[in-house]
C-alpha cells in the first residue's frame, strides 16, 4: 500500500464544539468510586474477543527487541499501555474484516512470517527460537501480520471503490510539480498523536517522553509503528517524498530548518501533535548528484583486541599512504596485499545510501582517488577507492498514473482513519 502524506493525516480535524461545552461538564468533577477509568489493566475483552496478559507481554517484547533492549524500566509501563491500545485497535480491525466475510488464509500469514525470517538471515525455526528467547513469539508477529492484511483488504472493499480522483486533480498536481522544479523535497517520517483541546497537554507529555527515548537511540520506525495514530504507523511512519507545501504549515516550517537525520521537537498540528524525522532530501525534477551510482573498492585493516591507538597508528598511516599513492582501483589488490588489507568490491552503491560525511567526500573525488582512512579500532579502519561513477539523468517527474495513485492513497488513508475511529466508538471493550 502506498504511503499517506502528512496533509492527509492532519486533515482529520476536530470540527465540533468542545466536548465539555456540549456535555455541560462540571469544572471540578467529584467521583463516587475509587476506580480511575484512565487506568487500563493488562487484559481486555473486545466485543467478546480476549486480549491476554501474554499477548501484551509478547508484543511489548517485540518493541524492546526493535530498540536493542535499550528501554528504561520507567518507560515500560507506558509502552505496555500503548501496546494494549494497539491490540484493541488490531482486534477491531480483524473483527471488522471478518464481519464483511474477508478472510486471511494462514498460508498467507506464514509466507509473510517466512519473509521476515529471511530478511534476518534466519530459518523460521531459528527466528521462532530467537523470539522465544527474548520473551516474544511467532504468534505475536503473525497476529500483527493478520491484522495488517485484514485491514488492508477491508479498505480495498469498503473504501477504495468509492474513492475517485478526477483527471483535473492529477493535472493540477503535475502543473504544480513543473512550477516547483528545483525546489526541495523531503523524505519524512512522522509519529502523530491525536488530541482534542482537552487532551492536548496529555498528548504533549506523551510526545515529550517519546522524543526523550528517540534521542537516547530508540528506533523511530519501531516507535512510529507502536505509538503513531496515523495510518502510516504500519510502515513505520514513512510519509514518502513530499514538498514543503504538501505538509501542514507547522511541519513544513520545521522540515525546512532540519538536517538529514534530525528529529523534531513535538509540533502542535490540527488534530494533535507530530514528531517528524527528516530522512533525506532532494530537488524536484532535478538530477541529484547523490543519486549517482558508484563503483567502489574498500581496503580495510583490523586490529587485535586490546591494541592501543599508539600501537595501531603506524598501520593506519600505512593504509592512508598506500591508498593515496597506489594509482587507482587497478592496483588496489596488489597494494592491499603488501600491507595485509582486505579488499571488498561494490559496483552498485548509491551515493545517498552512504553516511553523509562519506557522501560529501566521494562527490568531490575523481576516479582513482581514495578517501581518508575512517572507522574504528574495534570494527576496523578502511578507505574507499572510487573506481567509477554513473551520474543520474534529470527526471521528468512522476507519471500521471503515479500521481493518481498517490492522491488515491491519501484519500483512502484519511477515510480509513475515520473508519477506525467509528469502530472504536461503537466497540464494547471491557478492561480487566
Amino acid at each position: 500500500m502506498a504511503l499517506a502524506t502528512a496533509a492527509a493525516v492532519a486533515a482529520v480535524a476536530q470540527t465540533d464544539d468542545a466536548p465539555s461545552t456540549r456535555l455541560n461538564l462540571p469544572a471540578n468533577p467529584q467521583f463516587f468510586t475509587d476506580d480511575d477509568p484512565s487506568v487500563r489493566k493488562a487484559t481486555a475483552i473486545v466485543n467478546g474477543d480476549v486480549i491476554t496478559r501474554t499477548d501484551v507481554d509478547q508484543r511489548l517484547a517485540l518493541i524492546v527487541l526493535a530498540n536493542g533492549g535499550r528501554i528504561p524500566a520507567e518507560e515500560l509501563q507506558r509502552l505496555r499501555d500503548q501496546v494494549l491500545r494497539n491490540l484493541v485497535d488490531e482486534t477491531l480491525q480483524i473483527q471488522a474484516a471478518a464481519s464483511k466475510d474477508i478472510k486471511v488464509e494462514q498460508k498467507e500469514i506464514d509466507a509473510f512470517y517466512e519473509q521476515y525470517a529471511r530478511n534476518l538471515n534466519r530459518s523460521t525455526k531459528e527466528f521462532g527460537d530467537y523470539l522465544k528467547a527474548n520473551g516474544a513469539s511467532e504468534n505475536s508477529i503473525k497476529r500483527q501480520i493478520h491484522g495488517e492484511l485484514a485491514w488492508r483488504r477491508l479498505q480495498g472493499r469498503q473504501i477504495e471503490p468509492f474513492v475517485n480522483i478526477a483527471d483535473e486533480e492529477v493535472r493540477a498536481v503535475m502543473d504544480r510539480l513543473t512550477a516547483a522544479k528545483g525546489t526541495r523535497e523531503y523524505r519524512i517520517g512522522e509519529i502523530f498523536l491525536a488530541a482534542t483541546p482537552e487532551t492536548m497537554a496529555e498528548a504533549r507529555a506523551n510526545a515529550d517522553r517519546i522524543l526523550e527515548q528517540l534521542r537516547k537511540g530508540a528506533s523511530f520506525v519501531a516507535y512510529a509503528r507502536q505509538f503513531s495514530e496515523a495510518s502510516t504507523a504500519a510502515v513505520g511512519g514513512d510519509l514518502g517524498w513530499v514538498r514543503a507545501e504538501q505538509l501542514p504549515e507547522p511541519l513544513a516550517v520545521a522540515a525546512q530548518r532540519m538536517s538529514i537525520g534530525q528529529v523534531s521537537e513535538p509540533i502542535p498540528v490540527q488534530g494533535g501533535i507530530s514528531i517528524i524525522a527528516v530522512q533525506d532530501t532532494r530537488q524536484v525534477l532535478t538530477a541529484d548528484p547523490r543519486d549517482a551510482v558508484l563503483s567502489l573498492k574498500q581496503l580495510s585493516v583490523s586490529f587485535p583486541r586490546g591494541m592501543t591507538r599508539e600501537q595501531a597508528a603506524p598501520k593506519v598511516a600505512e593504509l592512508g599512504a598506500i591508498a593515496s599513492t597506489m594509482g587507482g582501483c587497478g592496483a588496489a589488490d596488489a597494494a592491499a596485499a603488501k600491507i595485509g588489507a582486505e579488499v571488498v568490491t561494490s559496483d552498485q552503491t548509491r551515493v545517498r545510501d552512504l553516511p553523509p560525511p562519506l557522501q560529501e567526500m566521494l562527490l568531490n573525488m575523481s576516479i582513482g582517488q581514495a578517501t581518508k582512512p575512517f572507522g574504528s579500532f574495534e570494527d576496523g579502519v578502511r578507505v574507499l577507492v572510487l573506481c567509477g561513477r554513473d551520474d543520474p539523468e534529470t527526471t521528468s517527474g512522476p507519471s500521471f498514473e503515479a500521481i493518481q495513485r498517490q492522491l488515491e492513497e491519501e484519500r483512502i488513508n484519511l477515510r480509513a482513519r475515520r473508519y477506525l475511529r467509528d469502530l472504536r466508538r461503537d466497540a464494547i471493550v471491557e478492561y480487566r
